[in-house]
């Protein structure tokens, strides 16, 4: 397909502008981008349908648990809602967890290894997925150097990303929201879309997401 004809095709797409506000506003909301929302809301005349002082607290417990404070990022989710962390014993564990690793990372070996014991290893005992992540913790411990462990990956801040994005999830879950962004899903469709497509016809595809320009 001829790209003038693609484009003629694609501008015959009609999408309202109130529609793609909705999912700039649904992605700001629940990544927790709270200026943003309070900007956009008064550009777009569009409401974010949530009290924004809870976005506030979820980043600040977001960003507790990104810097390593994962004891005050357990003390914000039950001052907001208890229930979330009784009622949910794998996110629980994993927030544990993290804090071992943080001892771990901070070289506080004796404190890890009492942690792990009264806190996580009754847990591990009861449940053998526990108990697996347990053991690929505490191997940390069992090289000179953290990092040379087929393990170390745990020390990475990807790893602390990992865990405030299941808290996150949980919290929105609590609140009756949408726990993942609709915008994502949409862009990992069209890039599947497109290499269905691709397979058929030759067409000029989009070659950034960012811009959305067409392939010459």
């Amino acid at each position: 397909i001829p790209r003038d004809e693609w484009e003629k095709k694609l501008a015959e797409v009609k999408v309202s502008k109130r529609d793609l506000n909705k999912l700039i506003m649904n992605y700001l909301v629940i990544e927790g981008y709270k200026d943003a929302v309070e900007k956009f809301s008064q550009e777009s005349g569009l409401p974010p349908n949530v009290d924004l002082s809870s976005i506030e607290e979820r980043m600040k417990i977001r960003a507790a648990i990104q810097e390593g404070r994962v004891d005050e990022a357990i003390e914000r989710v039950n001052d907001l809602d208890p229930e979330i962390l009784d009622t949910n014993p794998t996110l629980f564990f994993h927030l544990q967890q993290q804090k071992l690793i943080e001892f771990i990372r901070d070289g506080k070996i004796t404190e890890a290894l009492d942690f792990a014991q009264e806190e996580l290893a009754a847990r591990a005992e009861e449940n053998p997925e526990f108990l697996d992540e347990l053991e690929q913790t505490m191997s940390l411990l069992a090289f000179d150097s953290s990092q040379n462990s087929p393990v170390a990956a745990l020390l990475d801040y990807s790893q602390r990303l990992k865990v405030a994005s299941e808290l996150n999830a949980a919290i929105l879950k609590s609140q009756c929201q949408e726990r993942n962004p609709k915008l994502p899903s949409l862009l990992k469709m069209l890039v599947w879309s497109q290499n269905q497509l691709e397979e058929r016809v030759s067409f000029p595809k989009i070659k950034n997401l960012v811009t959305a320009e067409l392939e010459q």
